[in-house]
């Protein structure tokens, strides 16, 4: 390359006018020092050049020029300023047309800066006798823009080499340093993984760079949802500087390794009656579209998407359940449990009885799992299961037998048994007189279901005044009060769909007073009187042996005693027949008692006929 003092030479040779000698000579005389130091300015493109002219000005300036320098051209002076007449010119340059401004103390500004600014400019200035020349480097920077990366493949493949994108970075100078990062480490080429080429454009108008640097990858199944970004390096003004791309996320495709079948169910247990869907997944990317379901006791599997819906299982579809590929080549099963409960009342629904007879009630129960048996009746839970070997009113109700698995959310069963007891009307009377003496009350007391129909009768009228008690497990009390003047007979009578049923009652004047007299016609009433009938009979037989046993007795010592007169004999004989005398009075008049109860038995039973 040809120096500036070279150049210089060669320039003075060709200097022809004779007025210009003397310049040659002085030109000569630089030409042959030796090279001054370099000065370097650094100027973002487009922004303006400043060069200050590092020479002092001599007091004998005649005037200052600017020139700039190229490789084996002439140099090309560019501007003129005289010390004398203060004027400046510049050079027909047109690549620095308008562009140029020189100041009094010669400094240079290039506005607009570009890249063929930079370049090697020289001050030069001139007196009568000598030529100072000061050479300055211009450096021109330009920022490229924010690396990109475009050309993106949709997807990678696993074992695949691939074009992953292109990062692109434009309009830098000088040219900037492109790098690739995944996940904040740099890749390094790995021939047949890592494949990175890098080509630069230049823009003929502007001469800044477009560098583009192109990714080959062959990603693997770790590489999901990795971070790809590139990098630009360059330098600036200030040193080297550093742009990132943004990060971009590719789909990584790779084969299924493994399915799974599960049920999707926000429930952990299954009874009869729900649906139940299927899920079959793969671990690939994408996921497997289709797959194959073997249920039980389907005879060929079910080609099917990923969901399958058993609609309203029954306790038969329990099994084994798989799917599959559709080439079979990966399998997975999942046992499948359909918990049912069944329960079997007998007798259900509504049973009549009638009060005695003897009811078996059994309540089955039939589940998958071990069920707990609830027994209640009218609402009211019962300890024990009911059981009924003779049939009370109190028995009759709406029971339930109801059963529940626990572990399985809404499995419960239950049936109803609403049993009827009914029963003849049975009645007891019984009557009372108050403690003021003031009236007697008469109460008639009625079982039977369906309820029966009270009515009291007197000397053949009907009495309207009764009042009743709560009807309570078939039983209550119809009640009247009165004050008779004179003996009187009340019939209470009941009556239902089943029978009719009276009983009369012999009540007393008011004066004469009456305190829990039952004078009932029932058959335990019957019994009673019966009773004690028998125990009245009793009583009299004994009496009667033991006063024969003390006559015999008696007799016995008399006959021993020689020594007893006959009135002595004849006052113990006299003595034994006071006894039988007295024990025969009260025979007759127990016998008589019996006798009227009978007679008013007899009197009764004809009322009621």
């Amino acid at each position: 390359m040809e120096t500036p003092s070279a150049a210089c030479c060669r320039r003075r040779r060709q200097l022809q006018p004779p007025s210009l000698l003397f310049l040659c000579l002085l030109l000569s005389a630089l030409c042959l020092r030796p090279g001054l130091g370099v000065n370097t300015v650094n100027t973002v493109y487009g922004d303006t050049i400043i060069l200050p002219c590092r020479i002092e000005v001599p007091d004998d300036l005649m005037f200052g020029k600017w020139k700039y320098e190229i490789a084996n051209k002439a140099p090309v002076f560019i501007a003129f300023r005289s010390a004398t007449k203060k004027n400046v010119q510049y050079d027909n340059v047109p690549e620095y047309k308008d562009r140029l401004s020189l100041s009094e103390n010669y400094t240079l500004s290039i506005n607009n800066a570009r890249i063929g600014d930079e370049r090697r400019f020289v001050c030069m200035l001139v007196t009568e006798d000598n030529v100072f020349e000061e050479p300055t480097i211009v450096k021109l920077f330009k920022q490229p823009s924010q690396p990109e990366i475009v050309n993106r493949a949709k997807f990678l493949e696993t074992e695949q080499l691939k074009t992953l994108g292109e990062c692109i970075t434009k309009d830098g100078y000088p040219e900037g340093n492109i790098m690739w990062y995944k996940n904040g480490i740099v890749l390094q080429p790995v021939e047949g993984t890592v494949v990175i080429t890098e080509r630069t454009n230049v823009d003929k108008a502007s001469e800044l760079f477009t560098v583009i640097s192109s990714l080959d990858y062959m990603p693997t199944k770790e590489d999901t949802n990795a971070q790809f970004i590139c990098t630009v390096t360059y330098f600036g003004p200030t040193g080297q500087e550093t742009i990132r791309s943004e990060s971009v996320v590719f789909d990584i495709h790779y084969p299924t390794e493994k399915v799974k079948i599960q049920v999707l169910s926000q429930k952990n247990t299954i009874k009869e009656g729900d649906n139940v869907t299927l899920e079959c997944s793969g671990n690939g990317n994408p996921p497997p579209q289709e797959f194959l379901f073997y249920i039980p006791g389907e005879p060929e599997p079910i080609r099917s998407p990923s969901l399958y819906v058993l609609a309203d299982v029954r306790r038969n579809a329990t099994g084994e359940y798989r799917c599959s590929l559709t080439d079979e080549s990966l399998t997975d099963s999942t046992i499948i449990t359909v918990h049912y409960l069944d329960l079997s009342l007998t007798p259900s629904g509504e049973v009549t009885k009638r009060i005695g007879e003897a009811l078996l009630v059994t309540c089955t129960i039939s589940s998958s799992r071990n069920a707990t048996v609830f027994w209640s009746k009218d609402n009211t839970r019962m300890r024990t299961s009911p059981s009924f070997s003779s049939l009370q009113y109190q028995d009759a109700g709406n029971y339930i037998c109801e059963t529940t698995l626990q572990e399985v959310e809404g499995l419960k069963k239950r049936q109803t048994l609403t049993l009827i007891v009914e029963g003849k009307p049975q009645i007891k009377m019984s009557k009372k007189t108050s403690t003021d003496g003031s009236f007697k009350l008469i109460s008639c007391n009625v079982e039977g279901f369906p309820k029966p129909a009270v009515q009291w009768i007197s000397s053949g009228s009907i009495i309207n005044k009764a009042k009743e008690t709560r009807y309570i497990n078939g039983r209550f009390s119809s009640r009247i009060r009165i004050a008779p003047e004179e003996n009187v007979t009340l019939t209470c009578m009941a009556e239902n769909t089943l029978e009719r049923t009276m009983t009369s009652l012999n009540v007393s004047a008011i004066s004469i007073p009456e305190y829990d007299e039952p004078d009932d016609r029932s058959d335990d009433n019957r019994g009673k009187i019966n009773d004690q009938t028998k125990l009245i009979v009793g009583i009299v037989v004994g009496l009667l042996l033991a006063a024969l046993v003390a006559g015999v007795v008696y007799w016995l010592y008399m006959k021993k005693s020689k020594d007893v007169n006959g009135e002595s004999e004849k006052e113990a004989a006299q003595n034994s027949q006071t006894l039988l005398r007295a024990a025969s009075k009260h025979v007759d008049k127990d016998l008589g008692n019996i006798e009227e109860n009978k007679k008013l038995e007899e009197n009764n039973h004809k009322l009621e006929a």
